[in-house]
Formats: structure tokens, C-alpha cells, sequence
């Protein structure tokens, strides 16, 4: 079965909403979303992340950042890219708010912005890389990666960077394999005491 990559469509957001979902939890009990949402309930999380993919705040999780690949025209995964310097805290927040989201939404983030790390501001930025169970170790996300850094590259890039959990061995081994390395490391209190994780990494890539 080969493997299609293109750009992702308004119709695709509640495929990207399961993708964000389920990276956001990354077995975890809680995510990100869970905290911002005020709830665990999947059904309400996801129509929630439907619409955050859909705002007119051109936040990281918009639909235009993504790719999506299919296999015999099914969506089994995903790769978002964005630029740190567009796609800020700020305009995130703008787009939440868009959707209903809390006046206290800033606090609620501050957990995950208060592990701060080193980011590039000229770097281009990965998130979401995500696939379908069923999926697993058939190369759909090293054709997501490959097809990313090609777009980058032409458009002037030559660094990408990406964010993972300190403990998430799996996404750090699978990332360390696409030719990342970790550049730099934060622990942080309020994130481990509500994720249960001790902090954040940032891995980094030269192309």
C-alpha cells in the first residue's frame, strides 16, 4: 500500500481533532486539551478541537498547518508545521477565546509556556505527528517528516524543532531516528504535579 501525503482541508478537522487529541495525551490521563477544555469527556474534547482547527486566529492547531497522509484514501496520520514567530502564545489564546474558551485561560496555559526552552525564532516548528493505530511502523510518519522538511527547505528553512515530554521515550526515540537530537531540557513543577511528567524537551534538526 503506498503512501499519499497532501496538504489538509477544512473537511479534515475532525480527523485532526482525534490526532490532537491523542497526542496531547500521549498516555497520559490528562492533556493539554483536557486542562484548557475543562473536561475529559472525548466527545465534547473533540468537537472542541474541530473547531479550534477552524478559526479565523491562525493558531499552530489551524487546519492550513497540516499534512495528512493517507493510505487507500484513508486518513491514517499526521504533521503539523508552523512558524513560532505567527503562530504565538497570543494568537493561540485569540483562538480559544474564539471558540468560548475562559477569561483565566491565560493561567491555565502558563503551565505548559512556564517550561521555557530555547526556541528558535527562525525555526520552523513540528508538532502533532501522529498515526492511526492500526498504522504503526509502515513509514507513514517518516513520509510525513520527509515531505515537511522538503516544503521547508523551499521555503528558505534549514532548521526544524519540535517539543515532547520529558519521559515520552517512544516519540524521543522515534524523533531521534528522523535525525533529531535534544538540545535543550526543562523541569518544571506545575507541569509534573498536573501531567505527571517532569518537564519538556526540545529536540532540533539541521537540513
Amino acid at each position: 500500500m503506498s503512501i499519499k501525503i497532501r496538504q489538509a482541508k477544512v473537511e479534515d478537522a475532525p480527523f485532526l481533532a482525534q490526532m490532537m487529541l491523542q497526542s496531547s495525551r500521549a498516555g497520559k490521563k490528562v492533556g493539554l486539551f483536557d486542562l484548557i477544555f475543562e473536561t475529559n469527556d472525548d466527545k465534547e474534547l473533540l468537537r472542541k478541537l474541530e473547531q479550534l482547527a477552524q478559526t479565523e486566529a491562525k493558531s499552530h492547531c489551524n487546519y492550513r498547518n497540516f499534512l495528512i497522509a493517507e493510505m487507500d484514501g484513508q486518513s491514517v496520520g499526521t504533521l503539523c508545521s508552523y512558524e513560532p514567530r505567527k503562530a504565538t502564545k497570543e494568537v493561540f489564546i485569540a483562538a480559544l477565546q474564539e471558540i468560548g474558551c475562559s477569561e483565566t485561560l491565560e493561567n491555565t496555559l502558563e503551565v505548559f509556556y512556564g517550561c521555557k526552552l530555547d526556541v528558535s525564532r527562525t525555526a520552523l516548528m513540528f508538532d502533532f505527528m501522529e498515526e492511526l493505530e492500526g498504522f504503526l511502523d509502515v513509514g507513514v510518519l517518516k513520509a510525513l517528516m520527509h515531505k515537511s522538511l522538503l516544503s521547508a527547505r523551499l521555503k528558505g528553512y534549514s532548521i526544524a524543532q519540535t517539543i515532547i515530554e520529558i519521559g515520552s521515550l517512544e516519540a524521543e526515540l522515534l524523533y531521534e531516528k528522523l535525525g533529531f537530537s535534544v538540545i535543550d531540557e526543562k523541569e518544571c513543577e506545575s507541569y509534573k504535579e498536573i501531567f505527571g511528567r517532569s518537564g519538556l524537551k526540545l529536540l532540533s534538526i539541521s537540513f
